[in-house]
């Protein structure tokens, strides 16, 4: 007889039972070394985002906080307006860098809105959207002539 007892067969399963436990064992530490990684690698370039951005537009707000960042002549605007534009260690008569990052940011963000405006309407253009389409006046009656309740 060619038949395996059920000792051997038990004996073939618990030893491809240990490999692949063995197996899932590496895996799962390679799996967690390399989510350790990439939170790391995540944090360290969340950081260096927020400091080549926000971090770098806060140094140069506390760097050049009491310096002008040009000049207003006097009597061009109210004097309420030039301690606003001065806000908020400037000198009075003078804008400072909060409000001049400000008024650039805004300036940046309409050019942008403008310019994906701009190329939505050429596209819609180039597609044959941006047509007008004929459409036949309606008298505000229904299918049997009556009048139309809201």
């Amino acid at each position: 007889m060619n038949a395996t007892s059920s000792q051997d067969e038990f004996a073939k399963w618990a030893k491809l039972r240990r490999q692949h436990d063995k197996a899932v064992a590496q895996y799962d530490e390679k799996a967690a070394s390399l989510k350790s990684f990439r939170s790391s690698f995540d944090q360290a370039v969340t950081l260096l985002r927020w400091l080549g951005t926000n971090g770098f537009r806060f140094f140069l707000q506390f760097w050049f906080a009491r310096r002008p960042m040009f000049w207003i002549p006097r009597g061009w605007v109210p004097g309420y307006v030039e301690f606003l534009l001065a806000f908020p260690r400037a000198p009075r008569g003078s804008v400072s860098i909060q409000i001049w990052g400000i008024a650039c940011a805004t300036v940046v963000q309409m050019a942008g809105a403008a310019v994906a405006s701009g190329w939505v309407l050429v596209r819609e253009r180039r597609e044959g959207r941006g047509e007008k389409v004929g459409m036949k006046a309606d008298s505000g009656r229904g299918a049997m002539g009556e009048k139309k309740d809201l």
